[in-house]
């Protein structure tokens, strides 16, 4: 099959989240099961100097924008047999310090760069060479490509443009823009009804692509059917319940080729499931780095990731503020609103022997803080899928888990099932929840031989992208299935 993926970041060139990762891993995985797979992304500052092997490719963009027109490149990589990555090159909307804000603050002309970027995805999708069948989409960013694709079909008919797959992993991010910066996409003002693009008076580039695409996915399927909902549909539950037919919820998979505890080069002391001597040595490692008193008999909880209300950070500092009265100790590397990054900061101040934060994103530090900690607290609001419990399940590392979306068809707890329990799950959304939780991961630790029952049921789990393949291909032929239909 012939697969083009859309993403506005995709690891190892560009990286704010787990979209990056899921992407970076999807292509890889398809190119290596025999298809033929490329990559769209923007050209961000710095990629051309860590990857200077890229060449120009003789597909130039002159692509109308509103009442201008707006020129770039397209740049491509060969990273593996079978997959190209295309690189949107258009310095004043890519060369900068960030990839969508700075300082907590969207950049004003959001709309126009990434109605630029999904102008050029959907340019390539219906020019390169070895024409793609799907052209798969992803979040908001690559969203309007849906759009131009749909509008294209109609105009030419059928056999002319690929099946269009969508895959939604926040809704909470929509793009929603003011009515005026339709303008941007140059169709016809058609589509900016309710029916179509317009949401509540915006334009809503995320809602775009639920309406047009053949198939929408969402990277779990918990969360596939929580956003159908009122309370979780952030306003398009009606619609997605409308598309429920079209509507596949696929659990994100794990590259273990990178998150793995044995040829690992972020971790100085390698481990598995046969031998966990390791783990114990890079907890050792991580307090004396964090600059934690060094003692292996305090249990050692961590967190990774955007410190923003959906991860539950509110309520996290909250239930440390009761726990630290315990012997443990928390570490976690994250960016985000500037308020919680005070907070954690100011937690650590206060109790500089059990708590150590670093602000920022650190690759590195987050495989050592996944290998090095007893548990890992991922106490979310809504988890569209989440990837850092299925790392740390992979690296014994025991989340602590609200029982929503992709948190749930991954974590098992013991009032689930004790003889496969991995982790430690809660349902309210609450500090004292959390709290509870903290309280029975204590109550684990003391117990080493549970312990290592729950660790190794975690090191056990299987959530590699081979498994997950399978269902993203029966996605795209559903996919192409739909698109000759509709072009009927």
């Amino acid at each position: 099959m012939r697969i083009l993926l859309a993403s506005s970041e995709v690891h190892p060139y560009s990286k704010t989240g787990g979209l990056a990762d899921m992407v970076g891993s999807l292509a890889k995985t398809l190119a290596r099961a025999g298809h033929r797979v490329g990559v769209v992304t923007p050209l961000y500052a710095g990629i051309r100097e860590r990857f200077p092997e890229l060449k120009q490719l003789d597909l130039p963009l002159d692509l109308p924008l509103g009442p201008r027109r707006v020129r770039g490149e397209v740049w491509s990589l060969e990273p593996m047999p079978g997959l190209t990555v295309y690189f949107v090159d258009q310095p004043a909307f890519y060369e900068r310090a960030d990839l969508y804000q700075e300082e907590g603050v969207d950049y004003p002309d959001n709309a126009e760069r990434f109605i630029f970027f999904s102008k050029a995805a959907a340019h390539l999708a219906l020019h390169l060479d070895w024409h793609p069948e799907v052209l798969h989409l992803h979040d908001w960013q690559a969203s309007v490509a849906t759009l131009l694709i749909h509008h294209q079909r109609k105009q030419t008919g059928e056999g002319t443009t690929p099946g269009i797959c969508l895959t939604i992993h926040n809704l909470a991010y929509q793009g929603l823009f003011p009515a005026a910066q339709y303008a941007l996409t140059n169709l016809p003002r058609d589509y900016f009804t309710p029916a179509g693009v317009e949401f509540y008076g915006q334009l809503g580039c995320l809602k775009a692509g639920i309406v047009y695409a053949d198939v929408i996915t969402t990277v779990s399927p918990r969360y596939a059917r929580e956003i159908t909902t009122e309370e979780m549909g952030c306003g398009l539950d009606g619609l997605l319940r409308l598309r429920n037919s079209s509507l596949v919820g696929i659990l994100n998979g794990v590259d273990y080729d990178v998150w793995n505890t044995i040829n690992n080069p972020y971790l100085k002391h390698p481990y598995s499931s046969a031998d966990l001597s390791g783990k114990a040595a890079n907890k050792l490692e991580l307090q004396k780095e964090f600059g934690l008193p060094i003692d292996a008999s305090l249990p050692l909880f961590g967190g990774i990731g955007r410190l923003a209300e959906q991860k539950g950070v509110e309520i996290t500092l909250g239930a440390l503020e009761e726990m630290l009265t315990t012997n443990m100790q928390f570490v976690a590397v994250g960016t985000g609103a500037p308020a919680f990054q005070r907070a954690y900061l100011d937690l650590a101040r206060r109790h500089p022997a059990q708590v150590s934060v670093r602000i920022g994103f650190d690759e590195g530090l987050s495989h050592r803080i996944e290998g090095g900690c007893d548990f890992f607290v991922m106490p979310s609001r809504f988890e569209p899928c989440g990837l850092n419990q299925m790392y740390g399940l992979r690296y014994g590392t025991i989340p602590i888990v609200r029982t929503t979306g992709g948190l749930d068809d991954t974590v098992i707890d013991v009032r689930e099932d004790a003889e496969k329990a991995n982790g430690i799950k809660f349902i309210e959304y609450s500090s004292t929840a959390l709290a509870k939780s903290i309280r029975k991961a204590l109550v684990l630790f003391d117990q080493p031989e549970l312990l290592r029952h729950f660790r190794l049921n975690g090191m056990s789990a299987d959530f590699s992208w081979d498994r997950t393949i399978t269902q993203y291909l029966q996605a795209y032929q559903q996919t192409l299935a739909a698109s000759r239909k509709s072009n009927r």
